[in-house]
This record gives C-alpha cells, sequence and structure tokens, in this order.
C-alpha cells in the first residue's frame, strides 16, 4: 500500500512546502456530471476545474502589484487560543481551502498505489504535518523581516509572482495529467 517512487515524494513535498510558504457553483457541475455520466466523468469534471482554478489563482497572483505590509502596532493583545480559534473557523468556513484540496491532493493520487480515499487521506495529513513543520518557522522569520516589509511593495509583488507561477505550473501539470 502507497508504493510511491521517489519523485512522487519529491514533488508533493515541494509543493506542500511552497504552499506553506504562501500566504489565496463548482460542486452542482461535479454531481450533474457524475449523474449523467458517472464516476469517472465526475473525478473528470473536478480535475478540469482544479486546473482552472489553480491557473486562475496564478493568474491572480501574478497580476498582483504587491500590497502594503505595514504593521498596526495598536492591535490589542490576544489571547492564543482565541487567535487559533479564529484560525480554525477561517479555515472551516472557507469554501476556497475545500475547493483547492479537491484541486491539488488528486494530482497526487496514483493507480495501484492503494485506495483513492486513503491516499487522499495520506496527502492531506501530510499537508497538516508540513504546516506545522514549515509555518512556526515562518513566524519567527516574519516577525524579523517586518521592518523591511513594511513598505516594500517590490518584495510582495515578486512574491505573489512567484506563487503565481506555481498555481499556473500545477494546473498545467493537472490539466495534462493522463490520470481521470
Amino acid at each position: 500500500m502507497f508504493d510511491y517512487s521517489l519523485a512522487h515524494w519529491a514533488t508533493f513535498f515541494t509543493a506542500a512546502v511552497l504552499l506553506n510558504l504562501s500566504p489565496g457553483p463548482d460542486m452542482a457541475f461535479i454531481l450533474g456530471q457524475t449523474a449523467k455520466r458517472g464516476v469517472q466523468s465526475g473525478f473528470s469534471a473536478v480535475k478540469w476545474i482544479g486546473a482552472a482554478y489553480l491557473i486562475w489563482l496564478g493568474i491572480q497572483a501574478l497580476r498582483s502589484k504587491g500590497t502594503n505590509m505595514s504593521v498596526n502596532d495598536q492591535v490589542s493583545p490576544k489571547g492564543l487560543m482565541k487567535i487559533f480559534k479564529q484560525g480554525v473557523l477561517v479555515a472551516v468556513l472557507n469554501p476556497k481551502v475545500a475547493i483547492f484540496f479537491l484541486a491539488f491532493l488528486p494530482q497526487f493520487v496514483e493507480a495501484g498505489a492503494g485506495s483513492v480515499s486513503a491516499q487522499l487521506f495520506l496527502h492531506g495529513s501530510l499537508i497538516i504535518v508540513v504546516a506545522a513543520l514549515v509555518e512556526p518557522p515562518l513566524i519567527l522569520i516574519g516577525g524579523k523581516l517586518t521592518g523591511f516589509l513594511s513598505n516594500n511593495t517590490q518584495v510582495s509583488r515578486w512574491m505573489d509572482r512567484g506563487l503565481g507561477a506555481l498555481f499556473v505550473g500545477l494546473g498545467i501539470k493537472l490539466a495534462t495529467s493522463d490520470r481521470i
């Protein structure tokens, strides 16, 4: 079970780390396609919608003019648990998160490597593990870079372009994949 190549893991973990380094009506169509033409057609619809969504996210990031990343020192301190709860609530209630994972994870499912749901669960869980390892150092580094980034839209623009290129590349990879 879960017989993957080194290239598979290298691609997955590189993408997972890069995704964690970045700061970004389909369902009716998917269900309709599945009901009319079967499960494979539904997965194909997810693949194409996912590819289009990743490319759209990439283009939006590439077109971004950067943002002012100045910090408001007047923010009142909040308890860590309250901040954690707010973060969980934002993630759970954001439909883009689910759509993104539906677009991102299927490209790492391999025939013969185990059940599709088990593979999706494995890769989804590993994204969480990668986030738990990558994000705390990012917070510390971000705190150190606050002064540098506060008025530098050029850096913000290039960060958006890098993320945009990643999304466009993943969307194209998904669209050109022979799977499903």
